[in-house]
């Protein structure tokens, strides 16, 4: 094993040259091959749990999930709230932040964009819930892609630039997975979901997200600071692929299906509330709160 471990390692340094000193010996970072590993088996796992649970009753998993979104909430919340504070405390510049120049306060947003990579694979749980339950329909290119892919960026980002401009999106993203995670945590209990009307914002929160990373990671390249530039070009690739993907699901879940909805009611001779709502609940979310994760 550590003979693969060392191939892999050179073959890496020798494309993305010298690792990061500062995060050396982190749990899980040393080398690639366990976060490899782990979304191989994740891969795996998404594959062949609809195949196992093809034949068997869902599980309710109410319980465990409620625990798991809230402590989701907190982690999230946690994370946003050391990078503002952090971020502030080292004066870091909005448009362009090196990863070697505002001493402690790097060393703190190492500390949580670590947390912030180790959540991802946390994370994974997503999936295995929509399996358990034979929610199938919820895994979709998008929600597989995303959370593949998050786990290993993040690995390379904390070995090649910990903290800088790296701290944007992950801040954003905490923020956003803040309003996520506490919204499918709490429509676990089946009485509080009249009362939770934020998840179609959530999308429309998730693409702001994304549009703001981008601008802020092409003002690294116009007002450069020493931030390596293909690491800023990567970014806005794959927030670009983020940003049509969403686009595509925000789309289909509440532009298509509020037009079809209101043609339906208009063909059923019955007219919408005026205000939306019926009984605390759209009728747009109570379709949609069975439908498509975007996370």
């Amino acid at each position: 094993m550590e003979t693969i471990n060392h191939k892999v390692n050179t073959y890496i340094d020798s494309w993305m040259g010298p690792r990061d000193e500062r995060v050396r010996g982190w749990l899980l970072l040393d080398n690639y091959t366990p976060t490899f590993a782990l979304t191989v088996m994740y891969l795996l796992i998404v594959w062949m749990g609809p195949k196992f649970m093809s034949h068997r009753q869902p599980f309710s998993c109410r319980g465990v999930m409620v625990v798991y979104n809230l402590g989701l909430t907190v982690l999230s919340f946690y994370m946003f709230y050391e990078l503002v504070t952090a971020v502030w405390q080292g004066s870091y510049n909005v448009y362009c932040q090196d990863s070697h120049s505002a001493g402690e306060a790097d060393n703190k947003v190492m500390n949580v964009l670590w947390w912030y990579y180790f959540s991802k694979l946390i994370e994974f749980m997503d999936t295995f819930f929509f399996i358990l339950r034979n929610n199938n329909h919820q895994i979709t290119f998008l929600h597989i892609y995303h959370h593949a892919s998050m786990l290993n960026i993040w690995w390379f980002v904390m070995n090649w630039v910990p903290c800088g401009h790296s701290y944007f999106g992950a801040c954003l993203n905490s923020f956003i997975h803040v309003l996520m995670y506490s919204y499918y945590g709490l429509s676990s209990i089946p009485a509080l979901r009249p009362f939770l009307w934020w998840k179609r914002y959530i999308t429309q929160g998730q693409l702001v997200q994304f549009f703001l990373t981008v601008s802020q990671t092409a003002c690294a390249v116009v007002w450069p600071c020493g931030f390596p530039i293909r690491w800023l070009y990567f970014q806005m690739g794959y927030m670009v692929t983020l940003i049509i993907l969403f686009s595509n699901f925000y789309i289909e879940t509440y532009k298509k299906r509020s037009v079809s909805l209101k043609k339906n009611e208009y063909q059923n001779g019955s007219a919408s509330p005026t205000n939306g709502h019926a009984n605390g609940v759209s009728t747009i979310e109570t379709i949609t709160h069975r439908k498509l994760r975007a996370d």
